[in-house]
């Protein structure tokens, strides 16, 4: 069993759901929980709360209240640093986090400058 495993307390190979690929957005939002990562780092780091917690990864701590209560999504920049600090990898702690999306995808539109020249009269 692989140390993500014996963290989330599961076994591997649930085949519960065998087509993952047609789940709903209500779906996906119920499986997000960023508490289980929270919880699981504070227990892979033997920390006490979540002001230890903040301390580790050297955020302010209401960052870390506003993730546990879905005020603030979990960003990139913070789980690279939860990564580092706990030799994660971030595919295991996004699965703690109940992200299991294969790939992320970005939108043309963020790619493309704005049309910012002069308007034709």
């Amino acid at each position: 069993m692989t140390e993500l495993a014996n963290i989330m307390n599961t076994t591997p190979n649930d085949s519960s759901n065998t087509n993952t690929n047609t789940s709903t957005k209500l779906e996906d939002q119920l499986a997000y929980d960023p508490n289980h990562l929270l919880d699981s780092l504070i227990e892979k780091l033997s920390l006490k709360n979540d002001a230890a917690l903040s301390r580790a990864l050297e955020v302010a701590p209401p960052v870390i209240s506003k993730i546990r209560h879905r005020r603030l999504p979990v960003g990139a920049s913070l789980l690279i640093r939860m990564h580092e600090v706990s030799d994660l990898s971030i595919r295991e702690l996004r699965i703690l986090m109940g992200d299991r999306r294969e790939k992320f995808r970005i939108s043309d539109k963020q790619f493309k400058p704005k049309d910012t020249g002069p308007k034709p009269e």
